[in-house]
C-alpha cells in the first residue's frame, strides 16, 4: 500500500503543470513546497504557509539548496489567509496535516482552521483543479480533526469529485488522503 504522501503527489503532479500556481498550505519542513516548486517549473509560482517560523526558515533553507526559491513565497501566517496572498486561481492545494516534524509536538493543526482553510481552497479552485488533504488522525487531536475532515468532504456539492485513500486505516491511525476534484462546469 503506498504512503498517503506518495498518493497525494500523484494526483498533484496529475493536474499540475509548468507556469501553475500552486499552495503548500501547511509548509512544515518544505518537502511539498519542493515538489510542488518542481512541477510548476520557472514559470509557475507556489505559495506556502505556516504559522511557525521554524517551519518558514526550515522550508527555506530546502528550496534555496535545490535552486527554486525564486519561484516560491514563503508565508509566516495561518493558512486561513490564503486570500489575503494568493493572486488568483490555484491549480492545487496541498495539506499535509499534524503537526511540524521535529517541533513541538502540541503545535498541532486544529479542525476549525483547517475546515476554514479547506472551503477557501475551493473557493481559489479553479475548474479542474485538486485538492489533496493528508489526515493524521494517530495524534492527539489529529483523529478529531480527521473526522472533520471526512465529514466536510461528503458534503461537498457535486461540482466536486472527493477520494478516500487508505481511509478505512484511520481506525489505526495510520495517515490518509483525501482528494478533491474541481469539475469543469458548463
Amino acid at each position: 500500500m503506498k504512503r498517503a504522501t506518495m498518493l497525494a503527489h500523484e494526483q498533484l503532479a496529475s493536474v499540475l503543470r509548468s507556469g501553475d500556481l500552486a499552495v503548500d498550505a501547511t509548509l512544515g519542513n518544505g518537502h511539498d513546497a519542493l515538489f510542488l516548486a518542481g512541477l510548476v517549473g520557472k514559470e509557475g509560482r507556489v505559495i506556502g504557509f505556516d504559522i511557525q517560523d521554524q517551519a518558514i526558515e526550515s522550508s527555506q533553507r530546502r528550496l534555496t539548496e535545490a535552486g527554486v526559491m525564486e519561484r516560491c513565497e514563503l508565508v509566516e501566517a495561518s493558512h486561513t489567509r490564503m486570500k489575503d496572498f494568493v493572486p488568483g486561481e490555484v491549480s492545487a492545494v496541498t495539506f499535509n496535516l499534524g503537526y511540524f516534524p521535529g517541533a513541538d509536538q502540541g503545535m498541532i493543526t486544529r479542525s476549525r482552521s483547517t475546515l476554514k482553510a479547506l472551503n477557501i481552497s475551493l473557493e481559489l479552485l479553479r475548474s479542474g483543479g485538486v485538492i489533496t488533504c493528508v489526515c493524521y488522525p494517530g495524534h492527539p487531536g489529529g483523529g478529531e480533526e480527521a473526522e472533520e475532515v471526512l465529514a466536510w468532504a461528503v458534503r461537498l456539492p457535486d461540482h466536486f469529485r472527493v477520494e478516500f485513500h487508505n481511509e478505512k486505516g484511520r481506525h489505526e491511525g495510520r495517515p490518509f488522503l483525501v482528494t478533491v476534484w474541481r469539475l469543469s462546469v458548463t
